[in-house]
């Protein structure tokens, strides 16, 4: 080991220290200091301890911006982990249209909780439900790029915004039956589609993928297995299958649509699937020819959740039939039940048959 001093530029010294790693390999390290001589030597000779003693400092590799990191979350994160194409696509456009504009040049280590609330700003305008989508999306690329050791720790909070509590559009009764007889008017398939969301419950996408091998005419049941976004069929949002019971409405609509062009129920009539646009535009129609407030496909799905409410089924049965993840999507329909509401009141009625006038005077001891 060793320490050589030479006289460099501007008064300066060139410091040459040669050493051995702590692993026993030789290495060398040439630094210049603006010192006098005396004081290059002191500090070479310090640094050769401790070279000697840790080795040469490892160079800090460089924190990708998000931009940079972005395609890397898509390809290693959401594909790699099988999100659905739609989840992938969702993703992809939020990176695009939202995070990229208003991050994309930042470094992922130098996202701090106050460019967040930026974002926030920014998207002042759009829903609370949009705003969240975006954080999240956000929140799980930031986690992404710890667990990969991208960045050491994560440089800001990601906080979503409240979400207000709104109730689900449906149809009522009298403009559900005005809305089948319309649709009916139209032709066979459109009343099926209308038929499918409102006795059914099934989503657009469910509805396109829907095959005639999932009918039981026999047992009068639609297996509910798959989804199609875009020409990709895929399990039904959030990977479960469920059974629905068909109502004589919906086995005789299906019946009367029929064919044998397609394994899918609602097609083209040559025979090709429908798209999601397609689906749309029928139940649109449908709708003004009714002349129907809502004219979404989702509207259905609603109606049919609120009619079961309606009618008094359990809160457990409509979850299983409208394959409802978590309880509380469900019970955004509970409010329109009138059989859970009277059976409240009823308990007030159900005083044991012991307690007498006296004796519940007694227990609130003023009789107040």
């Amino acid at each position: 080991m060793s320490v050589r001093i030479t006289p460099a530029p501007n008064g300066s010294w060139k410091v040459d220290i040669s050493f051995r790693r702590p692993d026993g390999t030789r290495d060398r390290d040439r630094k210049q200091v603006r010192l006098s001589k005396s004081a290059a030597k002191r500090w070479g000779e310090e640094r050769e301890r401790w070279l000697s003693l840790h080795g040469r400092p490892q160079p800090k590799k460089e924190v990708p911006t998000l931009e940079e990191f972005s395609s890397r979350f898509i390809e290693g994160y959401a594909k790699a982990n099988q999100h659905k194409p739609s989840g992938v696509a969702s993703k992809e456009s939020i990176l695009r249209v939202h995070l990229l504009p208003a991050l994309g040049r930042k470094r992922l280590n130098a996202v701090t909780s106050e460019d967040v609330q930026q974002l926030k700003l920014r998207l002042i305008t759009r829903s609370a439900k949009t705003v969240n989508n975006v954080l999240t999306v956000l929140n799980t690329l930031m986690k992404v790029a710890v667990e990969w050791d991208v960045i050491e720790r994560l440089s800001c909070s990601v906080r979503l915004v409240k979400t207000p509590k709104s109730s689900a559009p449906f149809h009522d009764f009298d403009d559900y039956r005005r809305l089948v007889a319309a649709a009916g008017d139209l032709g066979a398939r459109t009343r099926l589609i209308v038929v499918l969301g409102g006795q059914a419950g099934l989503r657009c996408g469910e509805m396109m993928a829907l095959e005639w091998t999932d009918v039981d005419f026999a047992n009068r049941q639609l297996r509910i297995e798959r989804s199609d976004w875009k020409g990709y069929v895929t399990s039904t949002k959030g990977g479960r299958g469920r059974i629905v019971e068909m109502t004589d409405q919906l086995c005789q609509a299906l019946r009367t649509a029929r064919s044998l062009r397609s394994s899918r129920v609602v097609c083209q009539g040559s025979g090709a699937p429908l798209t999601q646009k397609m689906v749309q535009s029928e139940v649109r129609r449908a709708a003004r020819r009714a002349g129907v407030t809502h004219e979404g496909v989702h509207v259905l799905r609603h109606t049919f959740c609120s009619h079961l409410a309606m009618r008094g089924a359990s809160t457990r049965a409509i979850q299983e039939l409208a394959g409802h993840q978590n309880i509380s999507t469900t019970q955004r329909y509970m409010h329109l039940s009138p059989a859970a509401r009277g059976a409240a009141i009823r308990l007030l009625d159900e005083a044991p048959a012991s307690a007498t006038r006296g004796e519940i005077g007694a227990t609130r001891g003023d009789g107040r």
